[in-house]
């Protein structure tokens, strides 16, 4: 005799539309479930040894049906215990089903709408630089990769094990502070006091030579670079200040023991600004061609930026050129930002790039430019009429020029 009631074969038989099922036909199939239950059962006990528990989990019961080449169960898992309900429908035939929570339709009708999901999306980080990952919040923290050494691994493992070690109530802080010895900071101090210091001409030179020189400057890397930005965007009346800035940044680029490839990203916008800037420095105390030397120095400080990391990053000279041409076809724009673009487009593509970008639109800028020479804006005409012809000696002697 089966241990399984026949009976709920029958049942199970006329729920899926089979009405005449015979009782030997019954009888067999209780039976064949019985040796495929205690066969689950006994693969899932050998799971749960092999965990070295002493309780059957429903783990242990799924990973005994994939054993057995059956198909997984669909759904998912409740935390909260299931409740079963009883229903008779005969005597002695007592017919037990999961109770269903009861909704209230008002409530759910006035329940407020769940937040709208974010858009997929995809970013950058930087794994590691020069063999070192940095300490930011997309890169796992020590505490994180130590307790993922100590946890148990593997489908039986044992769950317990992390709370004993305390490895589930572990709290770990996604920011990291950088946190950076009290000389370095008292030289950032220093460095950056003397550099915008327009008193003392030996001071400043000193700071230069050791911001090229000094092979122990890789920490404050970032807050230079922060510290560039921050001024040019806000010191654009100032010409010194954003001379200075534009020879930090030559200083730390002429560094040979600092690797100043992640930072690149974050120090052209700050170049690109003394290079295109609309007003740059004022006219009453500087003069109205000050800024051209600026804008010179602009351009050759992006010309050896260019040509040092243009391999490292397929985009940096694209991104660039682009920026320049924008600005130069921008007939809106005073003619310094005119100069700085053509400057640019010569250092950065070289002749083909003035073959490619501006020989092709110097038919439509021609009238813009012979206005500005014949009014009151002659002399910064005249700047960017000579960054022309400049940009045209590159080509010079080509045969299809």
């Amino acid at each position: 005799m089966s241990v399984w009631n026949p009976e709920n074969v029958v049942d199970v038989a006329e729920s899926i539309g089979i009405q005449s099922l015979h009782r030997d036909v019954a009888e067999h199939l209780a039976r064949d479930i019985e040796f495929r239950l205690s066969q689950v059962l006994e693969e899932a006990l050998k799971f749960m040894r092999h965990a070295k528990r002493t309780i059957l989990t429903t783990q242990d019961i799924s990973l005994a049906l994939r054993l057995l080449d059956v198909e997984p169960l669909y759904g998912y898992e409740s935390t909260r215990p299931l409740r079963f309900g009883e229903a008779s429908i005969g005597p002695g035939q007592p017919l037990f089903y999961v109770e269903d929570e009861e909704v209230d339709f008002e409530k759910l009708i006035n329940a407020p709408l769940p937040k709208v999901p974010r858009e997929i999306s995809f970013t950058a980080h930087w794994l590691a630089v020069e063999g070192v990952q940095p300490s930011i919040p997309q890169n796992p923290t020590q505490a994180d990769q130590r307790h993922q050494e100590l946890a148990a691994k593997g489908p039986g493992a044992n769950p317990t094990l992390a709370a004993v070690s305390g490895s589930d109530n572990v709290s770990v802080k996604p920011l990291v502070k950088h946190v950076v010895s009290k000389e370095l900071q008292l030289y950032f101090e220093r460095i950056c006091s003397a550099v915008m210091d327009d008193s003392n001409d030996e001071y400043r030179n000193a700071a230069f030579t050791s911001l090229r020189t000094d092979p122990g400057l890789h920490q404050l890397v970032p807050y230079f670079v922060q510290f560039i930005a921050d001024k040019v965007t806000h010191s654009l009346k100032s010409l010194f200040t954003l001379t200075q800035s534009m020879q930090l940044a030559a200083a730390l680029l002429e560094n040979p023991s600092l690797y100043m490839a992640p930072y690149i990203p974050a120090l052209v916008p700050s170049i690109l600004t003394c290079l295109l800037g609309k007003h740059l420095g004022t006219p009453s105390t500087d003069g109205t061609t000050a800024h051209f030397a600026l804008r010179d120095y602009a351009s050759s400080l992006l010309s050896s930026l260019a040509r040092k990391y243009g391999a490292s990053s397929s985009t940096l000279k694209p991104r660039i050129a682009r920026s320049c041409l924008k600005h130069f076809l921008d007939t809106h724009k005073p003619f310094g930002t005119h100069y700085g673009a053509v400057l640019g487009l010569t250092m950065i593509a070289g002749s083909d790039g003035v073959r490619a970008l501006i020989m092709p639109n110097l038919e439509a800028y021609e009238p813009f430019l012979q206005e500005g020479l014949k009014g009151d804006r002659r002399e910064q005409a005249e700047y960017v009429e000579s960054a022309i012809k400049k940009a045209l000696k590159l080509v010079e002697g080509e045969p299809d020029v």
